[in-house]
């Protein structure tokens, strides 16, 4: 896995419509800048795979005031989230 912005965020997307299919839902149009919580395709339970998940795939574990929408709101902030946390960006 390379870490940069294009393919965190191409990783992000493939999870989140992962996620999103599992209750009937196409997230496939999401776009980079896009609120993921506010687009609705995943609800608070996906939410919680979701960040379990990227915590895991990029081994960084999250404190709580880290888990917000500053920083994982959109998958290019998620993805600049990871690239700061390993110091990369």
């Amino acid at each position: 896995m390379s870490l940069n912005k294009e393919n965190i965020e191409t990783e992000i997307k493939a999870k989140i419509v992962e996620i999103a299919a599992q209750t009937g839902d196409d997230a496939s149009e999401l776009a980079v800048d896009d609120i993921i919580p506010a687009t609705g395709l995943i609800d608070s339970t996906g939410l919680l795979e979701l960040i379990a998940w990227y915590e895991k795939t990029y081994q960084i574990p999250l404190a709580q005031e880290e888990i917000n929408v500053d920083n994982l709101g959109s998958l290019t902030r998620m993805a600049e989230f990871v690239l700061r946390k390993k110091g990369l960006l």
